[in-house]
């Protein structure tokens, strides 16, 4: 973590007396402010606070940490951080998490572009389809494709996820291609877990229609689900992006072109506005131009 921050995330509790109101103040959640607090102790190997029901007060240790810490800043505010050559501010490690089919056919590309402008910084991803606590797991920066984000974080807009239905040629064959949405009820329809296991949503002629669906596969990885997609297991929901070159082949054919499935949102979530690195706030607009080209 940057100690840079956790300083004067250290020198704000003990100013405003309490977490909650540092949090506040730094316009933080409370965990992230936790968060850094007990880095700060695990650095100085020691407790910093005395705290209970009621109040909180600095130990000997932290009435020590909070004078360096106080040195730190005023040291850190004499600095010329914006200067002409800003990649000085770009060294250190950026954890990312980000979910399995967008980090293979979209982020990594992404990624590598972006370590290749900037190659003393490094970027260390976390691939998952479940959602990561980000102040548990030591996350700076989610990418989360959602349409329901968690008010307690900061989300900026990427773009959108748009989904397709899609099964390989072997399946039609064998059970035949639905002709309307409410056919879907009769296939074998291969669900994600964390989203549409037993529902799928689509827009059609301006309207939401909503579809119930079963299958005999589930997965929390919808690649796992392509590839079931893929040997001929049954119908499938899947992002455009991971679809798209199987499509171009003749591997899997799009099914009820005049039904859209809903799309998703794809968001940059992170814990705080304020004290971002120079790294973290650069990978934020690159992701941003480098979302809009790809739309």
């Amino acid at each position: 973590m940057d100690r840079l921050t956790a300083a004067r995330v250290f020198v704000t509790i003990a100013q405003r007396g309490s977490l909650t109101a540092a949090a506040q103040s730094l316009d933080m959640s409370r965990a992230m402010v936790t968060r850094y607090l007990a880095e700060m102790e695990s650095w100085v190997g020691a407790r910093l606070l005395h705290r209970n029901t009621r109040h909180l007060g600095l130990t000997s240790t932290g009435q020590q940490v909070l004078a360096r810490s106080l040195e730190l800043l005023d040291l850190a505010e004499q600095l010329p951080w914006q200067s002409a050559d800003e990649d000085c501010g770009m060294q250190g490690v950026l954890r990312v998490a980000c979910p399995q089919s967008l980090a293979h056919a979209v982020l990594a590309g992404m990624v590598s572009r972006f370590l290749a402008r900037h190659p003393q910084s490094a970027v260390e991803l976390h691939v998952a389809e479940k959602t990561v606590d980000l102040v548990a797991e030591g996350i700076d920066l989610a990418v989360r494709v959602t349409n329901t984000l968690d008010p307690a974080l900061i989300a900026r807009p990427l773009g959108a996820c748009r989904s397709v239905l899609c099964a390989a040629p072997a399946y039609l064959a064998r059970h035949g291609r639905p002709q309307q949405l409410s056919d879907l009820t009769e296939h074998n329809c291969l669900t994600y877990t964390y989203l549409g296991r037993s529902l799928w949503r689509f827009m059609q002629a301006d309207r939401v229609v909503d579809v119930p669906v079963g299958g005999n596969l589930t997965a929390n990885d919808s690649l796992t689900l392509l590839s079931a997609t893929l040997a001929g297991a049954g119908i499938c929901l899947q992002p455009w992006h991971s679809a798209a070159g199987h499509v171009a082949r003749g591997e899997l054919e799009l099914l009820l072109p005049d039904v859209t499935p809903q799309p998703l949102g794809i968001h940059a979530v992170y814990t705080s506005r304020e004290y971002q690195s120079a790294l973290m706030r650069r990978f934020l607009d690159f992701l941003v131009e480098a979302f809009k080209r790809s739309q």
